[in-house]
């Protein structure tokens, strides 16, 4: 696997980012990645970082548990979400679509990120998974 990549004489390495601030990943995977300037988050769900347990029975509850570890990756790579340029929602029916969008909008303002919102099965109690790709300057 390559680590390293040149651009114009410049060595970028691709580093993890890590937070106690966010749930721990349960399989061989990163919280997020930088690499230069680009940040990907990992897909986030609503565990409480320090318990481990889910957050909320709804969309509401959890969406904003979501964001919360969300953010908490986002600074630990030194980005906010004012730096992301795509989101990729996955809910798990599409009855909580509008209840998704209400919570979304206190969390992202304009112009905002572009979206994808896709309908996917979770592990037992989770609604949401939310990850992001932000260009910090």
């Amino acid at each position: 696997m390559r680590l390293c990549s040149k651009i114009r004489g410049i060595t970028l390495s691709k580093v993890e980012i890590k937070t106690a601030d966010a749930p721990q990943p349960v399989a061989r995977f990163s919280q997020g990645v930088r690499k230069g300037n680009i940040l990907q988050v990992a897909g986030q769900v609503a565990f409480d970082p320090k318990s481990g347990e889910i957050v909320g029975t709804t969309v509401a509850e959890q969406t904003r548990q979501t964001f919360a570890n969300l953010h908490a990756v986002l600074a630990a790579g030194g980005a906010s979400i004012d730096d992301v340029v795509m989101i990729r929602v996955y809910l798990t029916d599409t009855a909580h679509f509008a209840e998704l969008n209400e919570v979304y909008g206190e969390f992202v303002t304009d112009p905002a990120p572009a979206r994808t919102t896709v309908y996917v099965g979770l592990p037992a109690g989770l609604l949401v998974e939310i990850d992001a790709l932000a260009v910090v300057d």
